[in-house]
């Protein structure tokens, strides 16, 4: 039951961040009066992003190696 939770917990984290990030993208193309755009560049930069992140979260309950 506790791993459930915790899924639970991720996918809300995780949607919620996501719903941040795309109300920030269109305030911010409502105040430069452009349309919102992302390309290919912008999306392997978001991926790896992504990826680097996902990587430092599954290391945090590691212990350190002397």
């Amino acid at each position: 039951m506790n791993n459930n939770r915790i899924l639970v917990f991720g996918a809300l984290v995780g949607a919620a961040t996501g719903l941040a990030a795309a109300y920030l993208m269109q305030r911010r193309a409502e105040e430069t009066g452009t349309e919102i755009s992302l390309t290919a560049g912008d999306g392997m930069k978001l991926g790896l992003l992504v990826m680097g992140l996902l990587r430092a979260v599954a290391s945090l309950g590691e212990e350190e190696k002397r």
